[in-house]
């Protein structure tokens, strides 16, 4: 994305100024129930319903979503959004079976059920995913906001990787997980009324009128949500919503950010609410982003010379949408629109810095080292966890810079990192047959397939008959069912084998 020459007025910036102290002051004050580690990583189970749902939509609309999808949409169609049309599905299966599981176990992380389940190993493989997951996801993020609010505001993307990852680790470390809710709160509201002003301008900009931008866009085939064949090596309506439903099983899942948020809710009624709220919040509000490019489209298609020479519309899509904003905005408006950037940004940012430092609390620090581990030791082990993958994460975007394509790379080690722990779940969950040799056999073969269809396209020619035929949406898809095809198979010619580690110490006795 060029940097382009739109720095903000001097009211934006205030603007953006006082929304960033009121955000970090806001999440800040919650230092005062965030003492015990109870309030730190659960908030004490006392947590509305609909501030939960909002956390967890603030938590899906990242800053990938936020300026991606507008530019997906700018350059292509609505194919995207077919993703978006799997949440519902996601959403019914986690309300039905994943919310009451996990409220009934009780515990804060995520991981916790599958040493039971399958051993030690299956907890440490699933918790080490996760936190790679993470680092790769808060990278990206602060890379990518970054990235556009650096012509802007005109600072360097360094000093706005740095100052943005101080920020959101500080309210992070100060307030626990109510701070993250909380914030992610306010933050949803002004993503959300930042879309919907920008939308407004939009229609009302055009020269023939609102309707003109309809009329474009259909003369384009914009609406299309592309092809509808079985077609498994593009992106097809079939494979996006296959990818999605994965990606959003995963989410409802395993994802530690989201179960920690089931947890908060003060009822299971409450967190049952905020899994439907989050999901049926998004859907309107990822269609109001993909017409965002849309519009984007119909408003530069009529008025050509409002696109500098010097960006290319065609080849950096995704440059569009902040160069409307820096451009087109009345005052104070682009100052509202670049704190929604911002918000996306930080409601992602710091539900991955909390969900990481339980882990290492719960998962790794009390789990092989300290069982015995006191309050005070306790809430030191999160302190220095969550300042530490702030750090680590804001390493990783400074890393970024020099990646010529972020987006790409972060889907890639999402489906590596994050591809075998749907399956491992799912396993466990729907067999009971499966024991330690199953979750074994299937997350190795899961892991062989999910690395070949990743690796495998970039082989040489002599190599090109092992080039998986597949797209690359597919990857968690496949990699998910071979795990528990294979695991359930397993399981079937071992039923023999006792269900768990400890009923074999049992027998052994």
């Amino acid at each position: 994305m060029p940097l382009l020459a739109a720095q903000l007025q001097t009211v934006d910036l205030v603007v953006l100024c006082i929304y960033i102290a009121g955000v970090v002051g806001f999440g800040c004050w919650f230092v005062r129930k965030s003492g015990t580690t109870e309030e730190f990583m659960a908030a004490g189970r006392s947590l509305p319903g609909w501030a939960v749902g909002l956390s967890i939509f603030g938590t899906y609309v990242s800053s990938i979503s936020f300026l991606a999808n507008p530019g997906k949409s700018f350059s292509g169609n609505w194919n995207p959004f077919v993703f978006s049309l799997s949440i519902p599905i996601a959403a019914w299966i986690a309300v039905k079976y994943f919310v009451p599981f996990y409220r009934k176990e009780g515990h804060i992380s995520a991981y916790h059920h599958l040493e039971k389940r399958f051993g030690p190993w299956a907890r440490t493989y699933a918790v080490v995913c996760y936190l790679l997951t993470q680092l790769a996801r808060v990278g990206t993020i602060l890379y990518l906001v970054a990235l556009a609010l650096a012509p802007l505001i005109g600072w360097d993307i360094k000093t706005i990787i740095v100052v943005t990852g101080i920020l959101v680790t500080v309210y992070t470390l100060l307030g626990g997980i109510e701070a993250v809710i909380w914030t992610d709160v306010v933050q949803s509201i002004v993503l959300t009324a930042g879309a919907c002003v920008c939308i407004a301008i939009m229609l009302m900009g055009m020269p023939e009128g609102p309707g003109q931008i309809f009329e474009i866009a259909a003369e384009h085939a914009k609406f299309s949500l592309g092809d509808s064949s079985f077609d498994w090596t593009a992106p097809t309506v079939w494979v996006v919503l296959l990818y999605g439903l994965a990606i959003n099983l995963q989410n409802f899942g395993i994802d530690q950010s989201y179960i920690q948020r089931y947890i908060t809710a003060r009822s299971d009624a409450d967190a049952k609410q905020s899994v439907w709220l989050g999901a049926l919040l998004y859907l309107p509000i990822s269609a109001i982003l993909f017409f965002i490019g849309t519009s984007l489209f119909a408003f530069y298609s009529a008025q050509p010379e409002l696109l500098p020479g010097t960006l290319n519309a065609a080849e950096t899509p995704d440059a569009v949408f902040p160069h409307f904003i820096a451009t087109e905005l009345p005052t104070g408006m682009t100052g509202l629109l670049v704190a929604a950037v911002l918000a996306a940004a930080m409601s992602s940012v710091d539900s991955s810095l909390n969900g990481s430092a339980t882990l290492i609390l719960c998962d790794v620090h009390k789990r092989y080292f300290r069982p015995e581990a006191g309050e005070a030791e306790s809430m030191r082990v999160l302190y220095v966890a969550t300042i530490l993958f702030g750090a680590i994460g804001t390493c990783v975007a400074l890393a970024m810079i020099s990646v010529k394509n972020a987006l790409d790379m972060w889907w890639g080690l999402a489906g590596i990192f994050s591809g075998g722990m749907l399956g491992l779940f799912l396993l466990g969950f729907m067999s009971r047959r499966a024991v330690n040799r199953s979750g074994v056999a299937g997350v190795a073969c899961g892991v062989i397939v999910i690395f070949w269809m990743t690796f495998s396209p970039s082989f040489s020619e002599d190599w090109a008959i092992f080039r998986s035929p597949f797209h690359r949406f597919l990857i968690i898809v496949l990699g998910t069912l071979t795990i528990v095809l294979v695991g359930f198979l397993v399981g079937i010619f071992a039923t023999s084998t006792p269900k768990n580690p400890a009923e074999h110490e049992n027998r052994s006795r």
